[in-house]
């Protein structure tokens, strides 16, 4: 089977048959991902088992024709004719599904959504990558009639699921409400568990790869084409090459153990200010990046007081970021990969565990922002790598690459905004672990914050 058309049990699917029964074809649903992260088999899948036929229009390879329909949509019923006898599909009436694939191809289908949903014959998805780029919507009314959605690479547990198991992650949740601890053993098998996603990541291809082949350079191979895509990707939305910089260079932003990513840094100080606002929006909206803001104001309204200017940036996979970060040689090799895969890779890792810890908490819905301050003396500056907003309060994270328990930055921060944290976490290596107001937690249970 092509890896494209492999299906994995996607937790979004539940999601979008909530919508189909709650909307009943009020609204479209939009579907926005990065690219080859696993939209269009998603939503093949879910006209396949949901509805009693489907008509998919794939833009990056419909022909003139079916481009051409949508230049006219005053004559409704013959718009849908042309599309049945062009996909030899019979359409049914409130039992059938229109699939815009890559829909920023054709703005004017996307248009077209307010007039079809209008209809109300049949039920419309669309999927898209860069969805958001100016040059697409441009010289179109975006409807309003949308849902939207967001897919990302596999988390941990769809991860776990597609190599078969759906018992640990149920047991694991269970250990973390309770908060008991495991036991050195059980840490680390599945520490050893967890780091087999940080390196295969959660791209679709790569994780079919790895199940078929059983071979990290083989999924090296397929993260590297996947990257390549990207860059290409970049190239089209920015011909200078900047943005295709900027990605490639957040490993190594990232193990400065700066407090912002330095942009001057990697494409030069003679870039304005605008233009980089631009790229930065740009590489925001393709999904292939997460994005941290400073928080000004750490609090529950950190999104209303945070510094546009000062973020740092995450590869949306974390299994990309490992081939990026070794993207010196001409594919990764076996041994770096069995290295890192026992941890005994000698580099300081911990921007690896704060990409996948950023990814963790995007995929789960948050938004992401971090914190920074002076300490007492004023030479250095404490950092909360990420916060989290739960009801009226806030939590702080801290992420450490080994056992390591010092936490100066979290108590100075526990002591500081001491009437706003709910709690504070220490994401590491070791086993689940309660002191006072501090919860240590093994890295792999991030998703249950």
């Amino acid at each position: 089977m092509e890896p494209d058309k492999v299906i994995f049990k996607r937790k979004l699917y539940d999601k979008m048959l909530l919508w189909k029964n709650r909307d009943a074809g009020a609204t479209a649903l939009l579907i926005e991902g990065a690219r080859r992260v696993g939209k269009s088999t998603l939503v093949t899948e879910f006209a396949r088992r949901e509805y009693d036929t489907h008509i998919l229009i794939d833009f990056s390879k419909a022909s003139q024709e079916v481009f051409r329909l949508f230049n006219d949509l005053s004559d409704l019923d013959y718009f849908f004719l042309r599309l049945q006898l062009l996909y030899s599909v019979q359409l049914q009436e409130r039992k059938s599904v229109i699939i815009f694939d890559e829909v920023q191809l054709q703005p004017l289908a996307r248009q077209a959504i307010k007039h079809l949903v209008a209809d109300h014959r049949y039920d419309y998805i669309e999927t898209g990558s860069l969805i958001s780029i100016k040059k697409h919507v441009e010289d179109i009314v975006i409807p309003s009639e949308e849902y939207k959605l967001y897919l990302y690479p596999l988390d941990y547990e769809e991860f776990r699921w597609a190599l078969g198991d759906t018992a640990t992650m149920p047991l694991l949740k269970s250990v973390f409400q309770q908060q008991i601890a495991l036991g050195d053993d059980a840490n680390r098998k599945l520490l050893r568990d967890f780091r087999l996603y940080m390196l295969v990541g959660g791209m679709p291809q790569a994780v079919h790869t790895y199940i078929e082949k059983n071979d990290l350079s083989a999924v090296d191979y397929m993260k590297r084409s996947i990257i390549q895509l990207y860059e290409d990707d970049f190239r089209k939305i920015d011909p200078s090459g900047r943005a295709s910089m900027l990605f490639d260079a957040i490993p190594a932003e990232l193990s400065k153990n700066s407090s912002r990513y330095q942009v001057s840094s990697v494409i030069g100080d003679n870039v304005s200010d605008a233009v980089t606002d631009r790229l930065i929006a740009e590489m925001k909206d393709s999904m292939t990046v997460n994005i941290a803001y400073h928080a000004n104001d750490p609090g529950t309204g950190m999104a209303h007081h945070m510094d546009i200017n000062r973020y740092k940036m995450y590869v949306g996979d974390t299994g990309l970021f490992v081939t990026l970060a070794f993207k010196d040689k001409d594919f990764t090799e076996n041994s770096i990969y069995r290295k890192l895969l026992s941890d005994k890779l000698e580099t300081n890792l911990g921007y690896l565990y704060e990409n996948v810890v950023a990814q963790m908490l995007r995929a789960a819905g948050n938004r992401l922002f971090y914190y920074t301050f002076p300490t007492e003396s004023g030479k250095h500056n404490y950092e909360i790598d990420f916060l989290l907003s739960r009801a009226d309060k806030i939590c702080p994270i801290e992420v450490k690459s080994s056992g390591y328990k010092r936490h100066a930055s979290l108590d100075a921060f526990c002591k500081k905004f001491s009437n706003r944290v709910l709690s504070a976490y220490l994401l590491y290596t070791k086993d689940l672990r309660k002191e006072e107001q501090l919860l240590y937690l093994p890295v792999y249970m991030t998703l249950f914050l």
